[in-house]
C-alpha cells in the first residue's frame, strides 16, 4: 500500500473523467481510483468533463498566439489551467476510441494545455508534476492487438503529451476486458464478440477490474520520487 500522509502536508490529485455517463465503467473505476488516492494522502479534484460542461472545441478565444506565450485565454481554459497548476499528481481515466482518447479529453487538451501555459517556455510550468492514464478497453487481453494498442498510447500520451509538457513521470495503465461481451479480432481481422457475461462472472470481472485498477494506481504512487 502506498505511505499515508498528513493532512497537513497533503497534495492534491486531479482527477479527470472523460465519459458521458456517471453510471458507466469508467466513471466506477475514476471513483475507484480517486479512493485510493485518498487513501494515499491527496485531496482528490474530481474533474468530470462532461457532468461540468465543458466545451471540447477549439475557439478563437482559446487559439495559440505562436508571437505571444502570454497571450490571455478565455476564463473557462483559465480555470482549468489554475486546477492543473494546484495538482501535484493527474489521473485521466476514459475509454479508448479508436487507440485514442475520447475527443471530449482531447479537447480539454488542446484548449487548456496551451501555448505559453503547457509548453513553449524554457522552464516548464508544469515541470515535476506527474501523470497516470487509466484507459478502459474492450479488447481482451489475449487480443495481439493490446500489444499495440500500449504501444500506441504510451507514445501519444506519455511522449507526445507529458513528457512534452515537463511531466517528470507519466505512466499508461490499459484496463482490458471492459466491455460485458468478449471482444476479439482474429489474425484476418474479422471481429469477434462473444456471449455477454452475467451474475456471478460478471461480478468476478468487475472484482478483477478493481484489483488491477487499484494495482496499477498503487505502481504509480510507488514510482514517486523519494523527496531528500
Amino acid at each position: 500500500m502506498p505511505q499515508q500522509h498528513s493532512s497537513d502536508d497533503a497534495r492534491t490529485a486531479l482527477v479527470v473523467v472523460a465519459h458521458h455517463r456517471s453510471d458507466s465503467l469508467t466513471a466506477h473505476t475514476a471513483r475507484r481510483a480517486a479512493a485510493r488516492l485518498e487513501a494515499a494522502g491527496y485531496r482528490i479534484d474530481l474533474l468530470d468533463l462532461h457532468a461540468e460542461g465543458f466545451d471540447p472545441r477549439m475557439n478563437v478565444e482559446d487559439q495559440p498566439d505562436w508571437g505571444n506565450r502570454e497571450k490571455a485565454y478565455s476564463q473557462e481554459t483559465h480555470a482549468h489551467m489554475r486546477r492543473i497548476l494546484d495538482a501535484d499528481v493527474i489521473v485521466a481515466v476514459f475509454p479508448v476510441y479508436w487507440q485514442s482518447v475520447p475527443a471530449v479529453l482531447k479537447g480539454w487538451i488542446d484548449r487548456v494545455w496551451n501555448y505559453g501555459f503547457a509548453y513553449g517556455r524554457s522552464k516548464p510550468r508544469l515541470a515535476g508534476k506527474r501523470m497516470l492514464w487509466l484507459g478502459l478497453a474492450g479488447a481482451t487481453a489475449d487480443d495481439p492487438i493490446a500489444r499495440g494498442m500500449q504501444t500506441v498510447l504510451e507514445a501519444s500520451l506519455s511522449e507526445g503529451i507529458a513528457y512534452y509538457c515537463g511531466f517528470s513521470h507519466s505512466s499508461v495503465g490499459l484496463l482490458l476486458d471492459a466491455e460485458e461481451r468478449p471482444q476479439r479480432v482474429d489474425a484476418e481481422g474479422n471481429l469477434h464478440i462473444g456471449d455477454v457475461v452475467a451474475d456471478a462472472e460478471r461480478e468476478a470481472q468487475y472484482a478483477d477490474f478493481d484489483r488491477r485498477t487499484l494495482k496499477f494506481v498503487d505502481e504509480f504512487l510507488a514510482a514517486e520520487p523519494i523527496a531528500a
